[in-house]
Order: C-alpha cells, then structure tokens, then sequence
C-alpha cells in the first residue's frame, strides 16, 4: 500500500482516477496501477521499480520514528476520510492513532491573520476542545497555529495536518507546537517521511483537513485565501462550513462573507458551531463589564490596522479631527500607532 502511495498523490489526477476504479473493485494491485498509468514499453517495470525503491526506505523511517500506518483497507483507517471522493491511500501518523476517529471541527484562515482573527481561532480552539471535540487544521501560521494552541491550553486534543512529512516541520517555528500536539494529539499526512514541504501539497492536504472533520469554520480569509479552497471540498465532502464576519474595510474577510452570502453560518460565539452540530453546549459565562468606546473606537475592530484615510472614509470626518480624537485616544492608551503610520484598537 505504501508502494502504492508513492505512484499516486493527490486529487484530479488520472492515477486518483484509475485508484479510485481499483479500490473500489477490490484490486490493491501495484502492477495494475502502473499500466493504467503508464503504458509505454518498460514505463510499467520503471514505476513499480522506483515505487517500491522509495517505499523501503520510507517505512523504515516511520519504525524509527514510531509512526502509525493507516491504509485505506485497513479498519484502523478513519471512516469519515474513506468516504471523501479522493482519500489518501496512507496516512502516516504521528503521535495518538486514535485520535482520527473522535467527533472533530476544521479552524482555518489566513496565515498573516491579524490580533483580533488570532484571538478569535485560539478561544474557538480552546472552547471547542473544552467541549470535547477535536481541532483539526494545517499547523500554518495565523490561525491554524491559534487554534492548535487554543485547544492545547483548554487541555484538549488537536490533530494537525501536514503538507511534507510528519517529520518535517513547517513552519519551522511551530516544532514546539508540534511537539506538543504529537504529546497531547497527533500531526498526520499522506507524504511519506523525510517529504519536504512544496506549494502544490498544500492545496492537496486540505481536503484531508476537511475530511477528517465534521465541520469546518474559516477565520478571516480573503478572496483569495487558500482556506476557500479547504472550504470547497468540504461542501464537496457534505461536511457543514461555518465562517466568522469582521470589518469589511481592509477587505481581510470578504473570503468569509462570500461564504455566508452562498449559506455558510455565521459565526459569533462556539455556541454556533456546537449548534450546527448539535453538540452539547458549553455552560454559559456571566456576562463581562461592557467598555463604554467613543465613537471612533467604535468603528474600529479590536486589533486591526487602520490607516487616517481610511477612518476618514469610513466615517465622513475630516482627517484632522480624526488625529486629534486618535492623539487623545493614544494618550489614554486605548489606540495605539504601528509602523506605517496606521492605528489599532487596543
């Protein structure tokens, strides 16, 4: 399975096509793969021969490591994966094997979230995981990242999901978070050991993030955000997707706002998801001293960025009395200036 692994990776591809006729007939057949694929003189014995070349290596890298192999024919392998249109032949994992198989929520977005879309992931992942449901997402920076490390702080589990090997670490400066999703949950993928990471298995693993996931929340995605693209084949997959509002003067949330505009649910609070899942709800919190704003802070979103012009266009006043109101605010502490001449709500 593992050689067969290595002769086929992703989705849309005429080996997914040909797999897919295979399984489905019963025939986990190398060599049958390998002529469908390539039917040339000596093309068949080439690709069979680098496939089972590269899958010795690759699985005594997962002995060393102390990975779980989980094939499609296996009953180890995770059924909500198995029935997505295009699953991963393997799934190597590293870490709690069992944690494929729980009740799970998909957190995704942007990789240069701002505060605001950070604290928004990482009391979701918290929140969900006091809930009793896994975080599943890509272990990316922004949100990805808040949510593992949300769930983590509540004590709960976290599966991330991986676009190289689970041995290779990227972004490099989430290895400690990773290591502690190995410790308290698990990193998965379907690129064998020692699989750097590369742009074209990014956009592949997400349907595996989707797939092992009931439902999925995007945070603040763009237009063109890659979370869309997880967002896609959830719908595809019948899985539910949920989205989060926010400001729509930087344009960071248009991405999240189309969803809703197509069906997704709006989220405001971890009780929408639970309610889309009909999941029990948390306890409910005594309500928070409200901070009475001025009418600037107001039109501010906590945490992002805003330039004069675009305060002034917001709110139709005149730039210097935007200053002076935001001079004042600064001195109070309640705005403060970043670099690029642009102002946040603290």
């Amino acid at each position: 399975m593992v050689a067969l692994s290595l002769l086929r990776l992703g989705p849309d591809t005429a080996a997914a096509r040909h797999f897919k006729e295979l399984a489905e007939s019963g025939a986990w057949s190398l060599g049958k793969l390998a002529d469908r694929l390539e039917r040339r003189p000596g093309a068949r014995a080439t690709l069979i021969q680098r496939a089972r070349l590269l899958a010795g290596p690759a699985l005594a890298e997962a002995a060393r490591l102390g990975l779980s192999i989980l094939t499609q024919p296996s009953p180890d392998y995770p059924d909500r994966l198995r029935q997505i249109p295009d699953p991963p032949i393997v799934l190597w994992v590293r870490g709690e094997r069992e944690i494929v198989h729980g009740p799970a929520v998909a957190i995704v977005g942007s990789r240069s979230a701002t505060p605001t879309g950070i604290a928004v992931s990482v009391r979701l992942g918290r929140e969900l995981a006091e809930a009793g449901l896994v975080v599943v997402s890509g272990l990316a920076r922004g949100i990805d990242g808040a949510a593992h490390r949300g769930a983590l702080d509540a004590g709960g589990r976290t599966l991330g999901v991986l676009g190289s090997g689970v041995d290779v670490i990227y972004p490099r400066e989430h290895a400690a978070l990773a290591e502690e999703m190995r410790a308290r949950g698990a990193i998965v993928s379907e690129l064998a050991p020692g699989t750097p990471p590369r742009a074209g298995h990014f956009p592949l693993r997400n349907r595996i993030i989707s797939g092992l996931a009931h439902a999925v929340v995007v945070v603040e995605a763009s237009e063109r955000s890659g979370s869309l693209i997880t967002a896609r084949a959830a719908l595809e997959q019948g899985r539910d997707v949920l989205a989060v509002p926010g400001n729509v003067i930087s344009g960071r949330h248009r991405g999240c706002h189309a969803l809703i505009k197509d069906g997704a649910r709006l989220v405001e609070t971890v009780d929408d998801v639970l309610d889309e899942l009909k999941w029990p709800r948390l306890a409910t919190p005594e309500p928070a001293a409200t901070l009475q704003l001025s009418g600037l802070e107001g039109t501010m979103a906590a945490g992002e960025p805003y330039s004069v012009d675009e305060l002034a266009q917001a709110t139709g006043r005149p730039v210097h009395e935007l200053l002076a109101e935001l001079g004042a605010l600064e001195i109070a502490g309640r705005v403060a200036r970043r670099a690029g001449s642009v102002f946040v709500r603290t």
